[in-house]
Formats: C-alpha cells, sequence, structure tokens
C-alpha cells in the first residue's frame, strides 16, 4: 500500500497486485486509528495469514460473500470481524474482496470496541458478536456510500460516537503501553513497574486485563513487529537480531516461530507487511 499526500486522490487504482487502495483524505479523527480501503479490482482473492502485530485488526466486509476466517478452532464463515494482537496461526481467504480495514491501537481497542482485549472469545471474532446491531447498521450505510471517501467518512463518525461514550484505558496501563512501544519492545518489566508506580503484580494483572497480553508478551511481541519489518526489508537475520535486542540469531528464531509460525527466511521472503491490508 502507497502512502498518499494530503491534498492528493488517496486512491490508488493502479497498484500492481490489482488491490485499489484508498486512504481517508486528511487522516482519520482519532489517535491510534489506521483505516483504508480494499478492493480485488480483477478478482485475484485473497488468501493472506493473519501476523501478530501490536495492533488490532478490524475488517468490515463490504458485500455480502462472507470471508472465510480459519483459527485454531477452525473455519468460520465471516463478514466483518476483529483479530487480537496474537491471534496465532490464523488465515483468511475470500473472493472478489471489498472492505474497509483499520488498525487500532490496544488504547484505541478498549475503548471502541467495547469490550477489553482479554474478554474476547477466540483469537478471530465476528465483529456482529463485538458490536451487535451497530455492526448491521453501519453496513448498511456503507453499502449506500457512493465513493470511498464517503464510506470512510461514514467509519470515522461511527468511531467518534463510540468513543464519545467509550470507557478509557487507566492512565497508567496506556502510559506503560506507550513506553514499550517508544522503547521497540526493549523494555524489562521491572523498569515497567516502576515508571507506572506499581508492584509488578499489580502492573501484570491491570495491564493483562486491559491489553490482552501480559506486560512481557506485549514487549516480546512489539520487538518482533520491529524485527519482521525489518526482515521483510531485507535486512539479514544477524544484523537483526543485534538491532532488535535478541540475544543472538536463535533468540531471533524462536521469536519469530512463535509470532509468526515460521523461520526468519520464510518470513523474509513473504511480501512486505508495511502498510499491508490484513
Amino acid at each position: 500500500m502507497r502512502s498518499h499526500e494530503m491534498g492528493q486522490d488517496p486512491t490508488d487504482h493502479d497498484a500492481e497486485d490489482g488491490w485499489e487502495v484508498a486512504h481517508p483524505l486528511g487522516g482519520t479523527s482519532l489517535g491510534g486509528v489506521r483505516m483504508a480501503g480494499f478492493r480485488d479490482r480483477i478478482a485475484v482473492g485473497l488468501d493472506k495469514r493473519v501476523f501478530a502485530q501490536p495492533s488490532v485488526v478490524v475488517v468490515i466486509g463490504l458485500g455480502d460473500t462472507p470471508f472465510t476466517v480459519e483459527d485454531e478452532r477452525g473455519a468460520q464463515p465471516l463478514t466483518s470481524f476483529a483479530a487480537t494482537l496474537a491471534p496465532g496461526p490464523a488465515r483468511v481467504r475470500g473472493e472478489r474482496v471489498e472492505c474497509i480495514e483499520m488498525r487500532l491501537s490496544p488504547p484505541a481497542a478498549y475503548a471502541l470496541l467495547g469490550v477489553a482485549p482479554s474478554d474476547l472469545t477466540r483469537p478471530v471474532i465476528s465483529l456482529e458478536d463485538v458490536w451487535g446491531r451497530q455492526e448491521r447498521r453501519l453496513r448498511e450505510q456503507l453499502a449506500e456510500g457512493a465513493t470511498w471517501q464517503e464510506r470512510l467518512a461514514l467509519v470515522d463518525e461511527f468511531l467518534l460516537r463510540r468513543a464519545a461514550r467509550a470507557p478509557a484505558m487507566t492512565s497508567e496501563v496506556a502510559a506503560v503501553w506507550d513506553h514499550i512501544v517508544a522503547r521497540r519492545g526493549q523494555v524489562r518489566v521491572a523498569e515497567l513497574a516502576e515508571s507506572c508506580g506499581w508492584s509488578r503484580k499489580q502492573l501484570w494483572s491491570r495491564f493483562s486485563a486491559q491489553i490482552g497480553l501480559t506486560p512481557k508478551r506485549a514487549a516480546m511481541l512489539v520487538r518482533f513487529d520491529h524485527a519482521a519489518r525489518a526482515l521483510r526489508a531485507g535486512d539479514n537475520a544477524i544484523d537483526v537480531a543485534l538491532t532488535c535486542g535478541y540475544v543472538d540469531q536463535a533468540h531471533l528464531h524462536r521469536d519469530v516461530l512463535a509470532f509468526a509460525g515460521c523461520t526468519p527466511r520464510t518470513l523474509a521472503a513473504g511480501p512486505r507487511r508495511e502498510g499491508e491490508g490484513f
């Protein structure tokens, strides 16, 4: 997915891979929210693994044909869905896909989903199970939108309304998450606890309840995300391990296997993750 300067046409109609991609003109109204529209222009089909990443992925299908989402519990047909930070071995397939995808930071997801990540019943869940009738109504409105910008604006307004009455994540938990991101995951749990004035036990309990991961696992995820991006960009594994704070290449190999289900070599050989849908 290519980036677009503000004021330019935010729709890429000539993507070499056959996908039309649209970004909201001027960005989104809420912090921690990234959004784009996707359309399969030439029916290439969708078959993607859902990687662990430091954001909750929300996909709203614009057609009647559901995605097929496979996770450790089996396959399920979903028109719209949300994937947790570390969904495990999950895969999404679809034909003639047209959808809007959002990537929500954990604090944004905590407020906008209306349920803590730790309360989600499976790694990839139907968005209707989370938003209920609001999800169905939003999809009806999106179907009436004539352009990508109308659709993206509808979603932006919907999120603003939810944010206005949403519970905020505890400020200490949000600050700890921001610290983990700023340090690219290279941080110790004791340091995190000290930064918010909590004991390690308090931090572990409160952070896990609102983020859906323990502080240690969250730091590992953020570190893995930076390593994965570097590997996809063509950096060699030894340099990536050193730069991203791994003890050695074997340590990097273990983390990539745990979060991506494959080796660093296989991960590096796949399509770049930067800006990639799903």
